[in-house]
């Protein structure tokens, strides 16, 4: 999944002339993202990334919303109308699927050194979570080139999913395990995708040398204070 354009810029399609509906010949699906956009008056002049809705173009704050789009592996910005819309598992038959905005602490989580050894994480750091499309769980990890996957099997992360009844019920390709090593050993929290790619930003920003040096380490800090106030909030 490709953070939206509020965490990292991506590159952006020439967008159709506006009223028009792409799809909407005689027998062809109707993309919804279009049908939203004649609403609200079409395509509108392109503000600055995450200033407006990628869904229906209105504009919008800098705290706000991300629905993901499911077979492109990617997260879009929207208002809370566009939002709401898609907060159904039915909706869009799965193409779009909101990321929920609820954050988890799990106590109950566990780990051995073997079973996080097997994942090929060289951080201490990782989130996991399950990709429709490939019907399995992946994981990544942050560093200073981006969201890097580990391409190692996960079968071990398969049986500590399997013990845990909150990873289980995790909402496929908008959920993810976010991990954190300490000495004192792991830090587990379920949050949203988004959340994942916020750290990664992170990471990307301010990491420097081979270690990242203190600055880095500061802003991670700060981060998953953040999210443990969310947890309890």
């Amino acid at each position: 999944m490709r953070p939206s354009s509020t965490l990292r810029a991506l590159a952006r399609e020439k967008p159709p002339p506006a009223g028009a509906v792409p799809g909407a010949g005689a027998g062809a699906a109707v993309d919804p993202v279009a049908v939203l956009r004649g609403f609200t008056g079409g395509v509108r002049p392109q503000l600055a990334p995450g200033e407006q809705c990628e869904m229906c173009a209105v504009p919008i704050g800098p705290v706000h919303p991300h629905v993901a789009d499911v077979p492109d592996h990617r997260l879009l910005c929207t208002c809370r109308p566009c939002y709401l819309l898609f907060d159904v598992e039915a909706a869009s038959r799965g193409h779009y699927r909101a990321v929920p905005e609820n954050y988890r602490y799990d106590v109950n989580f566990a780990m051995t050194p073997a079973q996080w050894e097997s994942l090929g994480i060289p951080v201490d750091l990782a989130f996991l979570f399950h990709q429709t499309d490939q019907g399995r769980h992946v994981a990544f990890y942050p560093s200073p080139g981006g969201a890097t996957e580990s391409l190692l099997d996960l079968a071990s992360w398969a049986e500590v999913v399997a013990a845990d009844p909150l990873l289980v019920g995790l909402v496929p390709d908008v959920e993810a395990v976010l991990l954190r090593r300490l000495p004192s050993g792991f830090v587990c929290y379920l949050v949203p995708i988004d959340a994942c790619y916020e750290l990664v930003g992170l990471v990307r920003q301010y990491w420097e040398g081979f270690a990242g040096g203190e600055e880095v380490w500061q802003q991670i800090d700060a981060f998953f204070a953040g999210v443990a106030e969310k947890c309890r909030g």
